[in-house]
């Protein structure tokens, strides 16, 4: 039966490869970044699910006024199995912005299949996964074999910019359950052995320090915001690691984070002395440590800078998510996704913790396990970013098995 089942994925590579290479071509961009939506997309992915057979998918639209019809479509796909236990497989629709175009060597709206891979922004984020998840239905249907599970086929809004649209959307519609097996085919690696089942938490802080611009010859007249800034973001850098130095093996790597990243503009000219200075900190912290403890320490900071350098500091949060508990390593979804993994690779996977977020978080944090897996090149959000096509299969092929697989 498994043989028969993989040979018949094998041979929808054709249509996997025209489906992927034909979701390249309708970008999805948030509002937010720019673009109009999911809206097209969503619209010929639904068509597409009529014509293979699907029947109409369920659509739940979040309201969006900054969107092409004012909506963010998240569409679903159940097809009945044996019993009624629910596998839920998670892939989201919307891509990321091209960035720079001058980096790319290909259109980026413009799928190029090229040694056996496909080309073009959200080939590989996440729209590789989406296919692979709706062809392993299909070769179960080609091949008359019933689920043991009812598949839930679940293509997502806004994932790319907080999932508001999308699965939180989804999930204040009660549509999930302790019960579910879900997977979130997000992140992974290049051998396929890899399942994410924990994230660290995340709070992106942009700090804003005010003081007083002056000529640079006469620094006593004013306060240096470049001077207190540097302090403060070197002081945190010291404090934060010092304060936090646990370590979780799970994790790569093993502690948390706290990295400075971006730094705006402050003046023009050498020879001013800023008056405002604005700076970021990246921090993923592992889930144990409340968020709330590492803001202490950065107030903190903050209070001895100010005195020190006679400035104002102010902060807010571009982002922040306390992470959940980890999905135990041996809950059935885990041990399911373990089983397919041996028969398609040959190999042993190993599960553990990421420092980025993805959307499994939030069933997490609703007390349902959700995984994380996918055989993925490392190229999401870059230039000339890429689908391989035997990536695609294999995923293909462990989702099949997983549909059929007793708990």
């Amino acid at each position: 039966m498994k043989d028969e089942l993989f040979r018949a994925i094998e041979k929808l590579e054709p249509q996997m490869v025209s489906l992927l290479s034909d979701l390249v071509e309708i970008p999805a961009i948030s509002p937010l970044g720019g673009g109009s939506g999911e809206y097209r997309k969503a619209r010929f992915l639904s068509q597409k699910l009529e014509e293979m057979g699907f029947g109409k998918p369920e659509i739940y639209n979040s309201q969006d006024p900054g969107a092409e019809e004012g909506v963010r479509p998240n569409l679903i796909v159940r097809i009945p199995g044996k019993t009624s236990k629910r596998l839920w497989i998670v892939s989201h629709i919307d891509v990321v912005p091209e960035g720079d175009r001058s980096l790319w060597d290909t259109d980026p709206f413009k799928a190029v299949v090229k040694d056996r891979r496909v080309y073009g922004r959200g080939s590989n984020d996440n729209c590789q996964e989406l296919v692979s998840s709706l062809y392993a239905v299909a070769a179960l249907k080609e091949n008359d074999l019933q689920p043991e599970y009812e598949i839930c086929l679940c293509f997502v809004a806004d994932e790319e910019v907080g999932s508001a649209h999308g699965i939180q959307y989804l999930i204040k519609q009660g549509l999930f359950s302790p019960d579910d097996l879900v997977i979130v085919p997000d992140g992974g690696n290049e051998e396929g052995d890899f399942i994410e089942i924990a994230e660290k938490s995340i709070c992106w802080i942009e700090f804003t320090v005010e003081g007083k611009q002056v000529h640079a010859s006469r620094p006593h007249l004013g306060s240096n915001a470049c001077r207190a800034a540097n302090e403060l973001s070197c002081s945190l850098d010291v404090a934060l690691h010092n304060a936090f130095p646990d370590k979780d093996e799970i994790f790569d790597p093993a502690g948390s984070t706290f990295e400075p990243t971006r730094r705006n503009a402050n003046v023009p000219n050498v020879n001013t002395v800023p008056g405002r200075d604005v700076f970021c900190f990246d921090c993923r912290v592992l889930p144990n440590i409340p968020l709330e403890e590492v803001l202490k320490v950065v107030d903190a900071e903050i209070r001895k800078v100010q005195d020190r350098r006679n400035v104002n500091v102010n902060y807010e949060f571009l982002q922040r998510e306390q992470a959940p508990a980890p999905t135990p390593p041996d809950s059935p979804v885990v041990e399911i996704l373990r089983e397919a993994i041996r028969n398609v690779y040959g190999l042993e996977p190993h599960v553990g913790g990421v420092g980025g977020g993805t959307c499994a978080k939030y069933f997490r944090d609703e007390g349902i396990p959700a995984v994380v897996w996918c055989q993925e090149s490392d190229v999401a959000h870059m230039p000339n970013e890429y689908a391989e096509i035997d990536h695609m299969i294999n995923e293909a092929k462990v989702f099949a098995l997983m549909m059929l697989k007793k708990n």
